[in-house]
């Protein structure tokens, strides 16, 4: 839901404290492209179906905002199809703060939050209340079996976008029922037995475990994702081009394993990224992932591996990129300036709204960054020659993109006799 959530979420406001806060260039690419259905899927609808309680808020006419707690036993928030939910309302303390502001403004915003499990799900959409008189078989609905009370009125929300929320400052929290199961130990029983049993829910085999934690659109077929370990602990330390041999559960069933360079600054011990280009006429794996990984798809993984290393000396670095090739020499590019050597960032896509990370690279190397678009109006390649016949003496090469990037660039390196050591290559295909 990125488009539909960004498009109601990001107002100008907004996203000039974005701006002013560094995180503009991250989040403007959930904006491109046509606004998405906000249809809950599966993971929406269970988590709506558990939750014994959530947080609406209304908007006055005099502006100001309105949140108010709603509860009732699990499941009293109902799915009613793919874009409606709905609640009964019972009668309280007569203040009718929220009813009178629906009145005058059908927006509304649910937060609905998962305290042990560390979730939280926003809900945006837009609320009508019915009568029970009126519409006796849409309020009967909305009931639930073990709660008789006489409804006052019943609320029907149809979705406009949601949201799941990054878990990491949601303070664990239990009820009276989860404290009486820690008391008498099953809770620690079942704990032992999870542990020792192996993770059925987890894709892959692997002995490292990570989670999706964060998803972000940052082109129209680019998505970077997140990936922590379930505890969020720190993750095994990773050099600059390292990759992740990731498994993908195809629409068949089967899984397979595709390569993801890790974008993410190799300093960093807290999370791994990576960007999967979204290829229609690929052999499926990419397509797999943007349609069915969410916040919470677990993963059992190898290690993560470097074939493509950067150098450790202080020789100076020529970093190209083509397409999605940017994801290791973004990293690269991150290590080579924490530790002072000189660089110089050559990047090439269709138009600038093809390119992942291109905003946050003009931020982060503003005097090392040259950029090229293929399919733009006056649209500009990479000269090979020039800016290999121009690089220090001593310099090394690091090239990862399409095949015919890595053709031209080999055959610019031959022409100038530049020794095959210095060159070093990585093709995304």
């Amino acid at each position: 839901m990125a488009r539909a959530f960004a498009k109601i979420a990001f107002t100008p406001n907004v996203q000039a404290a974005q701006a002013r806060m560094g995180s503009r260039d991250a989040y403007r690419m959930a904006e491109l492209g046509e606004t998405e259905s906000a249809e809950l899927g599966p993971d929406e609808i269970e988590f709506i179906g558990a939750r014994d309680s959530f947080y609406l808020g209304t908007v006055s006419e005099n502006g100001w905002p309105y949140v108010q707690h709603r509860g009732g036993p699990p499941g009293f928030l109902k799915v009613l199809g793919p874009r409606t939910i709905g609640y009964a309302d019972f009668s309280g303390n007569r203040q009718y703060i929220s009813v009178g502001n629906l009145d005058g403004n059908d927006r509304v915003v649910l937060f609905l939050m998962d305290y042990p499990g560390q979730r939280r799900l926003k809900i945006w959409g837009r609320a009508r209340l019915i009568d029970e008189d009126a519409e006796p078989a849409l309020a009967a609905r909305l009931e639930s079996p073990d709660f008789r009370a006489r409804i006052e009125r019943g609320v029907v929300i149809t979705v406009e976008a949601f949201d799941w929320n990054c878990p990491k400052y949601i303070t664990p929290r239990f009820t009276a029922r989860e404290i009486r199961e820690l008391a008498s130990g099953q809770r620690q029983e079942a704990a032992m037995r999870e542990s020792a049993a192996p993770d059925m829910d987890a894709i892959g085999s692997g002995a490292l475990r990570l989670v999706v934690t964060g998803m972000r659109q940052m082109t129209p077929r680019v998505r970077a994702y997140e990936l922590r370990a379930p505890d969020w602990s720190d993750l095994p330390a990773v050099t600059a081009g390292a990759h992740l041999a990731v498994p993908v559960r195809l629409p068949d069933g089967s899984v397979v394993t595709r390569q993801y360079s890790l974008a993410t600054h190799p300093h960093r011990r807290d999370l791994y990224e990576i960007a999967v280009l979204r290829e229609e006429a690929g052999r499926g794996g990419s397509s797999a992932i943007h349609a069915t990984w969410r916040i919470g798809t677990r993963l059992a993984l190898d290690h993560p591996t470097n074939q493509f290393p950067l150098h450790e000396d202080d020789r100076p670095a020529v970093l190209i990129a083509g397409g999605i090739g940017i994801t290791p020499i973004k990293a690269m590019a991150q290590a080579l300036k924490a530790r002072g050597t000189p660089f110089e960032l050559h990047y090439s896509g269709r138009t600038a709204a093809d390119m992942a990370y291109r905003d946050r690279l003009a931020i982060e190397f503003p005097g090392q960054l040259h950029l090229y678009f293929t399919r733009a109006p006056g649209a500009t390649r990479i000269d090979f020659q020039s800016i290999m016949r121009a690089a220090p003496a001593e310099a090394l090469f690091y090239v990862c993109g399409p095949g015919r990037l890595l053709e031209a660039a080999s055959k610019a390196a031959r022409e100038l006799a530049i020794p095959a050591g210095r060159v070093q290559y990585e093709s995304f295909e």
